[in-house]
């Protein structure tokens, strides 16, 4: 290798801004996927889980507003999720620096994390609507 070569893959490695963009991608598509599965479950299972905390307000009526958009928020969640899952398994590891937040596992295991929790979010989302009426018929 030359010199000049090592020198610009120095530079590179001494950048952080230029290994910024490979750990922040798949936060995104983690905080986007939450977002969605939140906003899919908005209609139904959001108030319910919000009375069971205790938390109530004449707003929360007017989340059945939202109802029907669950198929968007359900489309922008999974899109989200896929992308989002294929960055943090699939996609080819780009070099990290020391120092940089994609050098941190801790990192990676949050997202990891974020975006297992978005998949049983909507996952949850998708059987209320097949299981709710079996459960609380009783």
């Amino acid at each position: 290798m030359s010199h000049m070569a090592r020198t610009d893959q120095a530079t590179q490695l001494r950048r952080p801004d230029l290994d910024a963009g490979a750990g922040t991608a798949p936060r995104l598509l983690a905080v986007g996927s939450i977002l969605g599965a939140l906003a899919a479950s908005s209609c139904c299972i959001l108030p319910l889980v919000l009375f069971s905390l205790g938390i109530s307000g004449a707003w929360i009526g007017s989340l059945t507003a939202l109802a029907p958009y669950q198929p968007v928020f359900m489309a922008l969640a999974l899109a989200c999720l896929w992308m989002g899952l294929w960055r943090v398994y699939r996609a080819p590891a780009g070099t990290c620096a020391d120092g940089t937040a994609c050098a941190r596992p801790i990192s990676a295991q949050s997202v990891k994390g974020a975006l297992w929790l978005a998949a049983v979010m909507i996952a949850v989302a998708v059987a209320f609507d097949f299981v709710a009426p079996r459960v609380l018929a009783y």
